[in-house]
């Protein structure tokens, strides 16, 4: 039988059941929202989305919608501490279009990074995570140079293993950890200083989106278009895509690719 949006609705409305929880369904718009009756707080699916998943990938598709829907649902009901967390905090890199309020109008904790990347905070929880925001800030007496020192440890602590690989005499050294925290390694200070000390031309730096790193020793001319083709590649595919730009890293600084390449002097 040919899955609908109100099949899949049912679905859902039974794979969800529980007392505490409210969930409605809109036609216009072929949404399904799920909340907690208490606070109101909850998520909005939209159905299409999911039948097209379920047609291609079946019944692992409800299993993995199910999971995910649960464990946010769980998360949103409960009030998290960040004192005794101090090793669960970490950055993370959202573009700057990324909203710096919840929609419940908190104000998410955050500082500049580029033109192009912001840090957020995170407090991880497992499966998932929770961005931190100013009230919970608040609650502990906490400040945001505390947050951002505690943060900026962590990713310290995390393994920076890569793989390689060589394109038109280019080296490209790739992250790619998948727990989370790939493009935040990019505030490492001491990685980023390694990778410089270690490269035989310039160093390049990507993160096109939250679930890799990129660092490229660029040595002719041909490694920034490679650079450039690859970022976007990765830009277009990732999950939380965050910039299709690319960054040289020098005096301890990140300049995009496309203001200094064309006016780069040749090396002799």
């Amino acid at each position: 039988m040919k899955m609908t949006s109100i099949k899949m609705k049912q679905i859902l409305e039974d794979r969800l059941a529980n007392d505490n929880f409210k969930t409605s369904y809109n036609r216009d718009k072929d949404t399904f929202r799920i909340e907690w009756k208490d606070t109101g707080q909850g998520m909005t699916i939209t159905l299409p989305n999911v039948v097209s998943k379920y047609n291609e990938r079946g019944e692992a598709t409800i299993d993995d919608l199910e999971e995910h829907v649960s464990e946010a649902m769980r998360i949103m009901h409960e009030e998290h501490h960040l004192t005794g967390m101090e090793k669960q905090i970490f950055p993370v890199i959202r573009a700057t279009s990324f909203p710096v309020e919840t929609k419940s109008g908190k104000q998410l904790v955050h500082k500049e990074h580029t033109a192009e990347t912001r840090v957020y905070y995170a407090l991880d929880l497992g499966k998932s995570y929770q961005l931190i925001d100013e009230s919970m800030l608040e609650q502990e007496g906490w400040t945001r140079e505390r947050i951002d020192e505690i943060a900026t440890f962590n990713i310290r602590s995390l393994d920076n293993d890569y793989k390689q690989d060589t394109v038109a005499d280019n080296d490209f050294y790739f992250v790619a950890k998948q727990d989370g925290y790939d493009a935040s390694r990019i505030l490492n200070e001491a990685f980023l200083e390694e990778m410089l000390a270690n490269a035989k031309g310039e160093l390049a730096v990507a993160v096109p989106h939250q679930d890799v790193l990129i660092f490229a020793d660029i040595q002719n001319k041909a490694g920034y278009d490679i650079l450039a083709q690859m970022t976007m590649k990765f830009f277009a595919e990732g999950r939380i895509p965050i910039t299709s730009l690319s960054f040289i890293y020098e005096n301890k600084m990140l300049e995009p690719v496309f203001i200094l390449a064309k006016n780069r002097p040749e090396k002799k």
